[in-house]
């Protein structure tokens, strides 16, 4: 595959302090110092009206916000756990979208002070419904220990986002190209059904 992969990094904490962003935000340098077009979507700087099936498809902004979404191949998806699952704010985002999603790799982070396992479990169940891969392990992060004065401070959660990022353009760039070659084909796929 000639093209870089593509990336959109998603933060779903509003907080103005937010170390998910601190997470987010280290593995997009990371995946752009290795040739990964990354788009970042701050929800916090980008804020959402909530989904409305009635009018959400045709206001102004979605039509700009799908074209990012679609041309991305893998999704960084950052949240704090909230009650044991994904923030308000990144679930409305998720809602905007469906088959977009569909055949592309889920990368979630997930700030927590308990490990943020049944979170990464709703953002598998999500990705599932979406038609879409996900990592098979947990990246999550605690805020006291893993992050001070907005930085990445501990090797452990360093040597976590190196993997994630490694894994993401191994992966990703795997699946992005079954994905086209699905699209281009015509072999019974289960990306058939995004044939044009």
């Amino acid at each position: 595959m000639n093209e870089s992969l593509k990336v959109m990094t998603v933060v779903g904490s509003l907080h103005a302090k937010s170390v998910t962003r601190v997470a987010v935000d280290h593995v997009a340098e990371t995946l752009r110092a290795g040739g990964c077009e990354v788009d970042a979507l701050d929800l916090a700087a980008e804020p959402l009206p909530l989904v409305n099936t009635d009018t959400t498809f045709g206001a102004d902004y979605y039509g700009p916000l799908k074209v990012r979404v679609q041309a991305a191949d893998v999704y960084v998806l950052g949240t704090p756990d909230y009650h044991g699952s994904v923030s308000g704010a990144l679930k409305n985002f998720l809602d905007h979208f469906w088959k977009e999603f569909t055949g592309k790799l889920f990368a979630p982070i997930v700030a927590s002070h308990e490990k943020g396992l049944t979170t990464h479990d709703q953002l598998r169940t999500i990705a599932r419904q979406c038609y879409a891969w996900t990592i098979p392990y947990a990246v999550s992060l605690h805020e006291k220990e893993d992050i001070t004065d907005g930085a990445v401070n501990s090797d452990y959660l360093k040597d976590r986002l190196a993997m994630l990022a490694a894994d993401l353009q191994t992966y990703g760039t795997t699946l992005a190209t079954q994905r086209r070659a699905d699209l281009a084909g015509t072999s019974p796929s289960f990306l058939a059904q995004l044939r044009k």
